[in-house]
């Protein structure tokens, strides 16, 4: 191509025009990147992101939520920075979270004022209530939140007496991890024995019957009934096998248990040998289990039938499948269905009461009542099965009119422990400590020898 001036200045004006396009392209770059923002979440457990029943969590309150942060202004310490990552995962699914930071050097009689103690720790504030929070992790936060979205603070009184599960108590048997789970939502626990305090506490939430081993006198019965002509909210968790005075109760709410334990082949199909395994995996529409999907496991159950009451609204919200029945034979050996003696699934093992009435001072209440027919599957030893835990939070949180909180999960730490076994690890050991400096050994020695020939 024969270069003239005529081409030198269309080379010119190309040049000149790429230089107006491309910095115009950088410019509109800038200026989006100030208007729109995409954020990305590569890690493998999404610690930067925000779990859902958080999202869920945020999406229900209401009302403006504000953060005052105590964190020292240092280059050297990124406290301040970290805050301000943190709390912008809140933010951006909730626009009305304010945070105010105070450095605790310059500010001293506010810091201690407001009982801090570690550099970085939050007050948080929701509808006139606040707590501390010291850790800025999301399950710590979520959790502050949830009690301080709480109407008031819920009193579950257990009763006992009658070598029930403890809630506060560290064996097998006990529930002393779903208590303290329930602390931790700002849910208070305590057990009361009617035969020593024969009265039920009036700022009861719900009331808990944990599966009494002994038979409750007839004045302890006649309480649990007044209670409930009352309109008071109750969860009874029941075993199979004797109802221990407890029959008034049952007559009362209209409810009757199946003789025997409940036996689901489906858990031979999951690797659980022990037949007396009840297995929830689909659920009947109820509030407490709306949009919950986990699987959870009952030892041990009883089957429910319910006779129907006038003004009562009833739902069979857990169910067994078809498949299974009552076994009301031993549980060892071979065990089969025994048409004609023992009753076949579906099986009802809870059952969800709801009736309106007006309190005394003419306000319309709502009473809820929920009946289980095992209680191991929120003891110790098996709260940690598939869904058991949020079960157990979703049933009394329906119980206890705190309707929104229900299907949200537990929030809990996520698992950053790698665990393997010794071969494995002595594999991998194998591989990187032997295998691979061979390999990069013989490389080596390959290469210089075919240098050496040219």
């Amino acid at each position: 191509m024969e270069m003239n001036k005529k081409t030198r200045n269309q080379f010119k004006f190309q040049n000149i025009t790429f230089i107006v396009l491309f910095l115009s392209i950088i410019g509109l770059l800038a200026w989006l990147s100030q208007r729109y923002s995409i954020d990305a979440d590569w890690t493998a457990t999404g610690r930067n992101t925000l779990n859902e029943a958080t999202v869920k969590l945020l999406s229900r309150m209401e009302q403006p939520v504000h953060i005052t942060a105590f964190a020292r202004e240092s280059q050297l310490l990124a406290t301040r920075k970290n805050i301000q990552e943190f709390i912008a995962r809140y933010q951006k699914h909730k626009d009305d979270i304010k945070v105010t930071y105070i450095n605790p050097d310059t500010a001293p009689d506010v810091t201690r004022q407001m009982g801090i103690t570690v550099d970085g720790e939050l007050v948080v504030e929701y509808a006139g209530r606040k707590e501390h929070v010291q850790i800025a992790k999301e399950e710590v936060l979520t959790n502050t939140l949830q009690r301080l979205m709480r109407s008031g603070e819920q009193h579950i009184v257990f009763i006992g007496g009658h070598g029930e599960r403890k809630p506060d108590g560290s064996a097998n048997f006990d529930m002393g991890n779903f208590s303290r789970h329930l602390g931790d939502k700002g849910i208070k626990t305590s057990t009361i024995s009617l035969n020593e305090t024969p009265q039920i506490p009036p700022d009861t939430a719900v009331l808990v019957i944990p599966g009494p081993q002994a038979a409750l006198l007839p004045g302890e019965v006649k309480l649990v009934e007044e209670y409930i002509k009352n309109g008071g909210n109750l969860l009874w968790l029941h075993d199979p096998g004797k109802l221990y005075g407890l029959q008034p109760v049952a007559k009362q709410l209209g409810v009757n248990f199946i003789k025997g334990v409940v036996v689901d082949p489906t858990t031979q199909l999951l690797g659980i040998g022990d037949p007396s395994f009840a297995l929830i995996n689909r659920y009947n529409d109820h509030p407490i289990v709306r949009d919950f999907t986990f699987m959870s496991i009952f030892p041990q159950a009883a089957g429910i039938t319910y006779q129907t009451q006038e003004g009562v609204e009833a739902s069979e919200f857990l169910q067994t499948v078809a498949r299974s029945w009552s076994e009301t034979g031993p549980m060892q050996g071979t065990i089969a269905y025994d048409e004609g003696k023992e009753q076949l699934g579906p099986l009802t093992i809870g059952l969800a009461l709801s009736k309106d009435y007006k309190s005394k001072d003419g306000k319309a209440q709502q009473q809820r009542i929920v009946v289980i027919g095992d209680g191991d599957f929120l003891s110790n030893a098996y709260l940690g099965n598939q869904g058991n835990q949020d079960l157990g939070y979703n049933i009394l949180n329906w119980l206890s009119h705190d309707d929104n909180f229900i299907a949200i999960p537990v929030t809990v730490a996520p698992d950053k422990e790698l665990t393997m076994s010794k071969t494995m690890g002595a594999i991998i050991g194998l591989l990187f400590l032997v295998i691979l400096p061979l390999l990069l050994l013989a490389s080596g020695i390959y290469i210089w020898l075919k240098r050496r020939k040219q």
